[in-house]
């Protein structure tokens, strides 16, 4: 598990390989990701909007950009929590990913909150010795 505080917004993430959803033979590897958001503040704060930059094992980046999470702008009073799965394919048995959401508070403050990076391993990531 990957974790990481700003402002009193905790952030967990553990990411999961599917090996059901991913074709290694098609150069096609597949990861879920399971977040889970916590207010230990002691403001409500509303999450509007995410960043993510995914990169796969060659170094190729991909940014995505977007309202909410899952389809959902969640808002958290102090001490509760949000929790959501979402996934990604890569091109290669490995990789990582790593970005931020965008809050608000109910006055209208806007601030970022660091998503963790974390790295994406499938078992079919040959290991290598340096």
């Amino acid at each position: 598990m990957y974790e990481i505080t700003t402002r009193c917004i905790r952030i967990r993430v553990e990411p999961e390989y599917l090996d059901q959803q991913s074709r290694p033979e098609e150069s096609r590897f597949v990861w879920a990701y399971h977040v889970r958001i916590e207010n230990g503040g002691d403001q409500t704060v509303q999450l509007i909007s995410r960043y993510w930059r995914i990169t796969d094992g060659n170094g190729t980046t991909q940014e995505v950009r977007g309202a909410g999470v899952v389809g959902e702008q969640p808002t958290l009073t102090p001490g509760a929590s949000f929790e959501y799965t979402s996934g990604t394919p890569l091109g290669t048995p490995s990789g990582f990913m790593v970005g931020r959401y965008q809050m608000v508070t109910a006055d209208g403050e806007r601030f970022e909150v660091e998503i963790p990076a974390f790295s994406l391993d499938s078992p079919h990531q040959k290991m290598r010795i340096h």
